[in-house]
């Protein structure tokens, strides 16, 4: 049973219960920016580039394999190697990523830029000043009566 409870204290701190918000809230937040990405940023990129989608730029690199398989058959004497499945380099699908990185790090820089404004902002304001304890409260009274006891 200790080692529930202590799981239990370690889960419902303070951090852990930060922590597991800012995953969800990040998680939501990727989903937002994926959406920008796909659905508003890039088929308009896309039209202009004659491409609805950068994920299905790709090259076929099979002639590398058919002439490599081609050398070994010369080598070997082997002839009538089936065909394969095509081979592709999907350097769209890379482009694609690259995109959805850079705008999402540019929305967190603009959070976390937001977020040190306001912070900066909260500590440059004068801070209240507190109110008098009960011992200060009393020696201004008798300082006070001190002062009329003098005049």
């Amino acid at each position: 049973m200790a080692f529930f409870k202590e799981f239990k204290e370690f889960a419902l701190k303070g951090n852990v219960m930060d922590m597991a918000v800012g995953v969800i809230i990040g998680g939501a937040f990727g989903k937002i920016v994926s959406s920008l990405v796909n659905d508003i940023l890039m088929p308009p990129i896309g039209a202009l580039l004659g491409n609805a989608d950068f994920t299905h730029l790709r090259i076929d690199i099979s002639r590398i394999r058919d002439v490599a398989s081609n050398a070994v058959q010369s080598v070997t004497g082997q002839e009538g190697v089936a065909a394969a499945e095509p081979i592709y380099w999907n350097y769209g699908a890379f482009i694609q990523q690259c995109v959805d990185f850079t705008i999402l790090a540019l929305c967190v820089f603009m959070m976390v830029k937001l977020m040190n404004r306001v912070v900066r902002k909260k500590e440059a304001a004068p801070a209240p000043v507190p109110a008098p304890s009960k011992e200060e409260q009393l020696l201004a009274e008798i300082r006070d009566l001190l002062k009329e006891r003098t005049k």
